[in-house]
């Protein structure tokens, strides 16, 4: 059990049967009445988000996931399969599972896969990857005074914004939660 005071994102609960992660919480304190605590939570198996209010201290489900370093192996129809880097167990994930991240996920990656009972639930991705450019409009010299971007393919197929000086060929590094374009690789 876990009470509603100790949510925070990505925090994984049991609600009514269904398993739902906590996306954005948000502790409230009115002057008049009890507190409570106001989440966004997204379910695991079908991925609609649900707000939600809970009161101060309520007690709730907490789920137990599993993670596990898996490597990202390739990506088909299918959906995504990964390879355990222990038991060298495959297994396939689907994009909608996934979600957005999934544009990040290049061949070969290391990632945290969340289990729940033995069944995939999620992958975690580290908080920032490096990939390289594959197609962009050419950039000038002298195009870092503004803060213009111009949209830039990714080696995984995504689309970003970069900055007007990034060229085609260069490797950027991605915050994989907001999709921002952090800073080119040394």
């Amino acid at each position: 059990m876990i009470s509603s005071n100790d949510l925070r994102n990505g925090v994984t609960i049991v609600v009514d049967g269904q398993l739902w992660t906590v996306i954005e919480f948000l502790h409230v304190k009115p002057g008049k009445g009890s507190a409570f605590v106001r989440t966004r939570m997204k379910n695991v198996r079908t991925g609609t988000t649900l707000e939600r209010t809970f009161r101060a201290g309520e007690k709730l489900e907490r789920a137990t996931v599993d993670n596990r370093q898996m490597q990202m192996l390739y990506n088909d129809a299918d959906g995504y399969h990964f390879m355990d880097q222990e038991t060298f167990e495959n297994v396939t994930i689907g994009r909608d599972l996934i979600g957005d991240p999934a544009d990040f996920l290049r061949d070969g990656m290391v990632v945290d896969v969340q289990f729940h009972e033995g069944i995939p639930i999620g992958v975690d991705l580290p908080a920032h990857v490096e990939l390289k450019i594959v197609e962009t409009d050419p950039g000038f010299r002298g195009d870092t005074a503004t803060n213009t971007t111009k949209p830039a393919k990714l080696e995984t197929g995504a689309t970003v914004q970069v900055p007007l000086f990034v060229e085609s060929g260069n490797v950027i590094r991605i915050d994989t939660r907001d999709r921002r374009y952090i800073g080119r690789s040394s």
